[in-house]
């Protein structure tokens, strides 16, 4: 039985390739665009969950942060 759940990605910019991290279980994955990294994300989270179990997944609230470095 499948069943779907539903993540958070964050998208960085890093030299050419768009990274995507999954902010609820340490998986990322990288690609040209960001719809291809996302893509490649959803493909690397279910290959993980093919021997890990799925977490409860709660909502993720996402807020930028300042801080003032030296």
């Amino acid at each position: 039985m499948t069943r779907q759940v539903r993540f958070t990605a964050a998208v960085t910019h890093e030299d050419q390739w768009y990274v995507a991290r999954c902010l609820e279980v340490d998986v990322a994955s990288q690609g040209a665009t960001i719809e291809e990294a996302l893509a490649n994300l959803r493909e690397a989270l279910e290959l993980y969950f093919e021997d890990e179990p799925v977490p409860a997944v709660h909502d993720v609230i996402t807020a930028p942060v300042q801080v003032q470095v030296a």
